[in-house]
Formats: structure tokens, C-alpha cells, sequence
């Protein structure tokens, strides 16, 4: 059983994403919250496995809440769930520890999809979500600390499924990051994006 506290400001989200994921079989809502400092408040006394989190809070944001998050409860694994989809603000949860994270309005399959591969140690960007961050970003060389990780297997001849069970992360994610890596690079596929890396001394 997974259990999961829900972080978000507004009764309806909170009341919709416990209708939909409460009657799965292994998952279990035992917590709702509407502020980081009730989060960190049940967080103690409940240890969840996973928290669904919005990046934005009426008394802190998300990012700052992963930071005591990690200290109250080291397990506790999470899931950004929010409407904000920009590159830049995936990678600054994913970078502040984040292990999914899923837009608003996403489907509840999911959802849950996303809830079972981070408690199983997976990372999970939503599709559309990773879509969406990457567009309009062809030409930029400005990679993060994990998109250079994916690159230097890239260039060492592993595939998607090697990278990802060397990352400990889906082949989606996977995916999500070499098409940022290559829009950033202006290349088309994997072998001129070895190439450019080495050129620019990325690697």
C-alpha cells in the first residue's frame, strides 16, 4: 500500500484527486492538506510514501517544502502537481528532488502511473509536460546536471534502455531528456549530438 498526502491549496483539487486515486486498491490517501506547514506538520506524524505537491502554496513554495520535506522525512518521495510546465521550473523541481512530476488536468491513470514509478524509484515527467518544456528551446546549449549525465552515455554508445537502468529512471524520461538535449544542441540525432558535445567541451 502507497501511502499519500495531497499539498494544494484549493479544496476542490485536493477533494477530486482523493476521489479519483482513494478506491485504488494500492494506494491510500492518508492525509490533505492546504499549506507546506500542515504538510510538515502530518509529514511527522504520518511518513508517507509519496506526496503530491503544488509548486506554489499560500505560505511557501514547492521547492522550499521538498528542502524541509527531506529532513522531516527522508522517504518521503515526491510528485510535483502543478500548472506550471516551463523547462526551466521542471528542472528546478526535478533538481530539488522531485521525482515526478505531472500537470494539472492530467488523466487519473496518470497520476497513479506516476505515484507507482516514484515509489518504485522511477522518475516520471508527463509526456506533454516534457513536450511543452522543451519547445521552443532549439539552439540552446544550456544543460542541466542531469541532461549532461544522459549526454555522456549518449556519446559512450548506451541506448535509452541502458541509460535508464544506469539513471534509475524511466526510458520516457529517458527520451524526454535527449530531445532537450538535442534541441538545446541544434542537432538531430544522437550521434551529431555526441559529436557537438565533445566539440563544446560539454563532456
Amino acid at each position: 500500500m502507497i501511502k499519500i498526502i495531497i499539498c494544494d491549496d484549493h479544496p476542490v483539487v485536493r477533494e477530486g484527486l482523493t476521489s479519483v486515486l482513494g478506491h485504488r486498491s494500492d494506494l491510500k490517501i492518508v492525509g490533505s492538506v492546504g499549506s507546506v506547514a500542515e504538510l510538515l506538520a502530518m509529514a511527522r506524524k504520518s511518513a508517507p510514501d509519496i506526496v503530491l505537491l503544488d509548486l506554489e502554496m499560500p505560505d511557501s513554495s514547492g521547492l522550499i517544502a521538498m528542502e524541509r520535506l527531506a529532513k522531516i522525512a527522508p522517504a518521503t518521495k515526491v510528485v510535483m502537481f502543478t500548472v506550471h510546465e516551463s523547462e526551466d521550473t521542471v528542472t528546478a523541481a526535478l533538481n530539488a528532488g522531485a521525482m515526478g512530476y505531472v500537470r494539472k488536468g492530467a488523466p487519473a491513470e496518470e497520476i497513479a502511473a506516476a505515484i507507482r514509478d516514484v515509489h518504485a524509484g522511477r522518475m516520471h515527467v508527463q509526456p506533454d509536460v516534457a513536450a511543452q518544456a522543451i519547445g521552443g528551446r532549439r539552439g540552446r546549449s544550456d544543460l542541466s546536471v542531469r541532461q549532461r549525465e544522459v549526454l555522456r552515455l549518449i556519446a559512450g554508445g548506451r541506448s535509452n534502455k541502458q541509460i535508464a537502468a544506469s539513471l534509475a529512471i524511466t526510458e520516457r524520461t529517458v527520451k524526454f531528456h535527449v530531445t532537450a538535449i538535442m534541441n538545446k544542441l541544434g542537432v538531430d540525432n544522437r550521434a551529431q549530438a555526441a559529436a557537438a558535445a565533445t566539440k563544446r567541451q560539454l563532456l
